[in-house]
């Protein structure tokens, strides 16, 4: 529930109480506005006004107010998962072409398989974007991890037999799509509109 309020993936929480205040002040900063204290309260663990042996005041729950967090490069990779839909950017004229196409995580960098010369089918070198990002128009919530890098193609037979075998590499438009596209990223960014 605290990880949820406080945008932040539970297992990064987790992290971050273990390593304490000095690993990530912002998130403390984060996890100090959702419980409704200072940040010297939330160091201390008691509010500044209240009389020592004196129980503290009951705590009532914030009303919601959305805030935009932003999130920090492992909680991107976290989010984006092993493998989704995401929107590869692509620097065409008269101006930018953006494509859904499903992909894989690998080793801090973004895969998709498409057509050689196809649509989603940057040159080698380019830069490119890559935005995955989750909506929930209901709750007003979500949150958009954008890399910005430059897109490769894997040339190598072993390299695109073990990439084959990831999760979620087998194209969804169907047809051949033997082009392997990694985008090596230079930016990893991130933001996460949530209630408090």
């Amino acid at each position: 529930m605290l990880a949820h309020r406080a945008a932040m993936a539970p297992a990064y929480l987790r992290q971050l109480l273990r390593a304490g205040p000095e690993f990530d002040p912002p998130g403390f900063v984060r996890i100090a506005a959702v419980l409704g204290m200072a940040w010297p309260e939330l160091l201390s663990g008691r509010r500044p006004d209240a009389t020592p042996g004196q129980a503290e005041p009951e705590q009532t729950e914030p009303g919601p107010r959305p805030m935009l967090l932003h999130l920090t490069e492992p909680q991107c990779w976290e989010l984006i998962g092993t493998h989704g839909v995401g929107r590869v950017g692509l620097p065409v004229q008269p101006g930018p072409l953006v494509l859904p196409v499903n992909y894989a995580v690998d080793a801090g960098t973004v895969v998709y398989r498409t057509a050689p010369g196809g649509a989603a089918a940057p040159s080698e070198g380019s830069p490119v974007s890559f935005q995955v990002d989750h909506i929930d128009e209901r709750r007003s919530r979500g949150w958009s991890v954008l890399i910005l890098g430059e897109a490769h193609h894997v040339d190598d037979l072993d390299e695109e037999q073990r990439l084959s075998a990831l999760p979620g590499t087998t194209p969804w438009a169907g047809g051949s799509r033997p082009l392997w596209v990694r985008v090596r990223p230079d930016e990893v960014t991130g933001r996460r509109i949530a209630t408090a």
